[in-house]
């Protein structure tokens, strides 16, 4: 499990990343914390950060390892 500290801000922005991050980790295995002030996102399964944050960049935000 990797986590990620984020700028996404609100559920359309999660709807925003779906498509990329079910791409890059897979449907169903990440998850995004938006009660959490560093908006931490979970992937599960084994997922190069790399993969995740180039996710993330081409849906227009970023991503920190944790």
């Amino acid at each position: 499990m990797k986590k990620f500290k984020t700028n996404i801000k609100c559920d359309a922005c999660v709807a925003k990343v779906t498509p990329y991050l079910n791409e890059s980790a897979g449907n169903g295995n990440w998850q995004v914390n938006l009660a959490d002030p560093q908006k931490t996102l979970t992937i599960e399964g084994d997922v190069a950060s790399e993969k995740i944050q180039d996710a993330l960049q081409k849906a227009g935000y970023k991503a920190d390892q944790v």
